[in-house]
């Protein structure tokens, strides 16, 4: 097994989920909120491009999406970084500050271009305040605690996704695909700002760590390390890739196939909104099992169950199968969602954590980038069964890399740092 040169001793007395029950648990929260802000347009978005501004074409309707991965990847690259620099808690407010013109413009917008802005200002608060939530979660944690912990952080966003992928599905359904639905957004942003206006930053975790890292971690060197010279962390960066390139297909196809095949808005409405519910809820539960049994095979076989389910929403015609198959696909996902940044953190000092989870973040959140132009691309050659189909051979791939290329990354150890 790979030896890292570095070791970190806590003050036990300051670090843990029970010793910082009210702070996690409000960053929780704070979490679920950061998640709705996505959920909003999960159902409605696709809809409104197609029917309220006439875009035919699978790749101008995803340009959104490409817009909102562009933008949140660039993010991540330097929010932790940033975060090292001048704090989780600065970090986090400026990303709800900008969140809150994304509703807004989506409400008063008069051509496409605009809900393409409104969606790189969703991908600067998402690459924000997401990464401070996971940073600031795992700051306050004990390392037999992180798997649970990143667990319990992506369930709180990704029920945020679903309860309002559903909500906004309704609200559309009874009133109009705009604005009823983006008024609930403004009161997202307001909330979710005046709660990280409370949360104190976890600074004072970090400075209790005595680190023996006998390395120098420049932003260049941590981005190679983590991009490709680290089999574990490079492997890591290419399963959060691939995940949400299915991911971004997801957010953009999903609507136009299940549309083309007959359903109303609200049955939509639930499909899209279970897949992200058994992502969320199921991550309470894979999070704290990588604790115990290790990351590797977890990563594995989840990234093989989403290709697989994909796979399966193509050969089915019944809406019953449909919402199995999309449960299967959250299932697979949360499988490796909170693993992989369990792995990183296994492996990363705490000195260069957070810029090394903000690249993994970075090349993850690419993922939609890539889903959206290979998603539509596809589409508009062949069709939107084709996209979906080629797209669940990158999670496959990701998964054979992950067997053959990673190691286990947790440790027995007696430290609870």
């Amino acid at each position: 097994m790979k030896k890292y040169p570095f070791q970190e001793v806590s003050n036990l007395n300051t670090i843990g989920i029970k010793e910082n029950l009210l702070p996690f648990s409000l960053l929780v929260v704070i979490n679920l909120f950061v998640g709705s802000m996505i959920g909003l347009e999960r159902t409605i978005l696709p809809l409104i491009g197609e029917e309220q501004f006439g875009i035919a074409s699978a790749s101008a309707a995803l340009s959104f999406i490409i817009s909102f991965g562009f933008s949140k990847a660039i993010v991540n690259f330097f929010a932790g970084n940033l975060a090292d620099r001048i704090g989780r808690r600065q970090v986090l407010l400026i990303g709800w500050f900008i969140g809150l013109f994304v509703p807004l413009i989506i409400i008063f917008a008069q051509f496409w271009w605009m809900i393409v802005f409104a969606n790189i200002l969703l991908g600067i608060n998402q690459g924000l305040t997401w990464s401070m939530t996971v940073n600031m979660k795992i700051d306050l944690s004990k390392k037999t605690q992180r798997g649970l912990a990143i667990g319990l952080n992506e369930f709180a966003g990704y029920i945020g996704v679903a309860l309002f992928a559903m909500i906004s599905g309704y609200t559309a359904s009874n009133y109009s695909l705009r604005p009823e639905p983006f008024y609930i957004g403004i009161g997202i942003a307001v909330f979710g700002f005046l709660l990280s206006l409370v949360i104190t930053d976890t600074e004072k975790h970090i400075k209790n760590l005595k680190i023996d890292d006998v390395q120098t971690n420049n932003l260049k060197t941590v981005f190679w390390k983590t991009t490709w010279k680290d089999k574990n962390l490079s492997s890591a960066s290419f399963a959060g890739l691939a995940t949400n390139l299915k991911d971004g297909m997801a957010w953009g196809l999903f609507p136009l196939f299940f549309s083309s095949r007959g359903l109303t808005i609200g049955q939509i409405g639930l499909i899209t909104a279970i897949y992200p519910a058994a992502w969320g809820v199921f991550q309470l539960f894979t999070g704290a099992l990588s604790d115990q049994i290790g990351r590797k095979w977890l990563i594995t076989v989840g990234m093989w169950l989403q290709a697989f389910s994909l796979w399966s929403l193509l050969f089915i015609d019944t809406y019953s199968l449909w919402i199995i198959g999309a449960a299967l696909l959250g299932i697979g996902t949360a499988m490796v969602y909170p693993t992989l940044i369990a792995s990183i953190s296994d492996i990363v000092p705490s000195s260069w954590r957070a810029t090394s989870t903000g690249i993994y973040r970075f090349w993850r959140d690419s993922g939609y980038v890539f889903g959206a132009l290979m998603a539509g691309i596809i589409s508009d050659r062949l069709n939107v069964s084709w996209a979906i189909g080629l797209v669940a051979c990158l999670p496959l791939a990701a998964g054979m890399i992950t067997a053959m290329r990673m190691n286990e990354t947790l440790r027995n150890t007696k430290e609870n740092f």
